[in-house]
């Protein structure tokens, strides 16, 4: 009688490694080709995976669309929000502003897909209401700058919209390869973005 040999043991899935692959292969084609023009075959054969995958993690494009689109803001919110942010304005948006570059340098796809893509009529109401905070968040540390005498005399909208759009040139840079996170040129308009709005004449070399 001839005893087979030891049945080889089933390699087990990890639903959560299989989930971060689909939404990977989400992020790079929404980001690349575009959310309407990429289909769930397309991801599912970028991820490497059967289509029916992406239907046991995700419940369809729009949802996997803002459930990636939530994790971005919550990475960018974090370095807003978190309790180990500096006390001064200054120091708190040269933190947040390190910080969003390193990730534009680390992980473009989900900065890209926050600040740079049209999702409008795509997002739904806890996508629109996570980035709300998120912006509120930057405005309250724009009103500690100006209760402290660091910013100058404007609106608490103004300043922040200031701030943002200096900011959002350097990532823009990153996201393309065309500047480092640590670039010198990346240094320049993050020192432009403060001097736009902050109190008084002079810089502060804030973000070296």
């Amino acid at each position: 009688m001839i005893h087979p040999g030891p049945v080889a043991p089933k390699r087990r899935r990890d639903p959560r490694a299989t989930r971060d692959r689909v939404a990977r292969a989400a992020i790079e084609l929404f980001t690349t080709q575009g959310y309407h023009a990429t289909t769930t075959p397309m991801i599912a054969q970028h991820a490497g995976v059967a289509e029916g995958t992406i239907y046991r993690h995700f419940t369809s494009k729009h949802q996997l669309l803002n459930e990636l689109y939530r994790a971005g803001v919550r990475a960018l919110t974090t370095p807003i929000k978190t309790t180990d942010r500096p006390e001064r304005c200054r120091d708190h948006l040269a933190f947040v502003a390190r910080s969003w570059c390193d990730l534009a340098g680390r992980d473009p796809g989900a900065v890209k897909l926050v600040f740079f893509m049209h999702l409008e009529g795509l997002l739904d109401p806890k996508s629109r209401d996570l980035f709300a905070g998120m912006k509120q968040g930057l405005k309250d540390v724009i009103v500690s700058g100006k209760a402290r005498g660091e910013l100058r005399p404007g609106a608490v909208e103004v300043w922040s919209e200031v701030w943002l759009t200096l900011l959002l040139l350097g990532v823009q840079r990153i996201i393309s390869k065309e500047w480092g996170a640590r670039d010198q040129r990346t240094d320049l308009v993050l020192e432009a973005a403060w001097e736009a709005i902050r109190a008084g004449a002079g810089g502060d070399a804030a973000y070296r």
